[in-house]
């Protein structure tokens, strides 16, 4: 928890600064366009700073430019002094979605390359909506893009366009080289591939406190599980690492990654805040899946995508964390127009007791989070307190 900026309450000033500073030491804050209740990435950065506003993320990234958007397990703000080791996965993306896309995009994206670039380069930044126009729009799903709004994202995942602004939710894009500093994105300045691989495991250990090979291959998404595990094996030869036996929430011991020093770890010693706080489905803590279930026993999915007869809660549910614990999880949405949020469901997790103090803090939050879902009111359901366990 400490880790993920999680172990104290969501205090203190919310600038710029402050914004730039937690997504660095969070490594990356996920970007997503739902906003049942608020997207993703604000309520990721709320939960950590109260006083955050959506406003300032857009200044840190549109004005400051500290930040810059790419992949890792999905797209997300990183830090722009991390641009150099994106250099290996825009190589990487390169290669792997010009095959993949050839299937699973409109054919002739590749055709469209050159003019997407000569359009920008000669009219400036552009959206989707502005190439390719005499092109057969599908329908408009995002798995069926015309040919150059293929080659517009292609050549942003492969690093010739960066994104320099979104209106709305819609990404305008903007040649590399007339955004970023040549030092920055010159491939014959930065790390070579080995350097990026051990950046990326050393990162992502330093992030997750201790992780298996697979845990730190997936932090970022950037490198395979078997080169995470030829790092660690060459890590703990140097003694950079050894491996520890973590207890799970079986109680059941696995073997993981950690520095030596962890014993002496300052994290050990904080209590975390008792404060109950309502995560983002996607928060760094939990995106994690599988080792989220391994250390809390809290197994959650995301079931947006699943049909709605065959989900166990909603279409997108919120954990609730309490201290360092996983209590509940709940199904609430903002409805604008009629200024309310609407609590549908909350679910205790397996052996854990609703006591009044505990719902008075679920209240207290809810209400906290009405700032950033733009409502001022708070509805609760009939029956929305289940008992059902699935």
């Amino acid at each position: 928890m400490h880790r993920h900026l999680l172990s104290d309450a969501p205090t203190g000033p919310a600038k710029n600064a402050d914004i730039l500073d937690v997504v660095t030491k969070l490594g990356f804050v996920q970007l997503d366009s739902i906003n049942t209740v608020a997207r993703a990435h604000d309520l990721i950065l709320f939960t950590r700073k109260a006083q955050y506003q959506p406003k300032v993320l857009k200044s840190v990234y549109e004005n400051d430019r500290t930040l810059f958007e790419h992949w890792t397990h999905d797209a997300a703000v990183i830090p722009l002094e991390f641009y150099p080791q994106w250099q290996m996965r825009r190589t990487r993306d390169a290669t792997r979605l010009k095959g993949h896309w050839k299937e699973g995009r409109r054919e002739g994206f590749e055709s469209k390359i050159q003019a997407v670039l000569d359009q920008i380069r000669e009219q400036g930044p552009c959206c989707s909506a502005d190439v390719g126009k005499d092109e057969k729009r599908g329908s408009g799903g995002w798995w069926d893009w015309h040919p150059s709004k293929t080659a517009l994202e292609y050549l942003w995942r492969s690093g010739a366009l960066c994104v320099v602004s979104r209106d709305g939710f819609q990404k305008r894009y903007d040649l590399t080289d007339r955004v970023l500093d040549q030092q920055l994105c010159d491939t014959n300045l930065g790390p070579d591939e080995a350097e990026k691989i051990d950046w990326c495991c050393n990162q992502a250990l330093d992030r997750l406190g201790f992780g298996t090979h697979a845990e730190i291959a997936a932090f970022w998404a950037h490198i395979t599980p078997a080169e995470a595990k030829t790092w660690c094996t060459r890590a703990v030869e140097r003694g950079d690492i050894f491996q520890i036996m973590i207890e799970g929430a079986d109680k059941q011991l696995k073997p993981a990654f950690a520095r030596p020093d962890i014993a002496d770890d300052a994290a050990l010693l904080i209590k975390p805040t008792s404060c109950l706080r309502v995560l983002s489905p996607f928060d760094p803590a939990l995106r994690d899946r599988k080792r989220a279930s391994r250390l809390f026993g809290f197994d959650f999915t995301v079931e947006m995508f699943v049909p709605e007869p065959k989900r166990k809660y909603g279409y997108y549910v919120f954990p609730l964390l309490e201290g360092d614990r996983l209590v509940g999880r709940v199904d609430m949405k903002a409805f604008r127009d009629q200024d309310v949020l609407r609590v549908k469901a909350l679910w205790p997790e397996r052996g854990v007791r609703w006591t009044p103090a505990r719902a008075k803090a679920f209240e207290a939050e809810v209400q906290r989070l009405t700032k950033l879902a733009g409502v001022s009111t708070v509805e609760f359901d009939n029956n929305w307190l289940r008992t059902d366990q699935f």
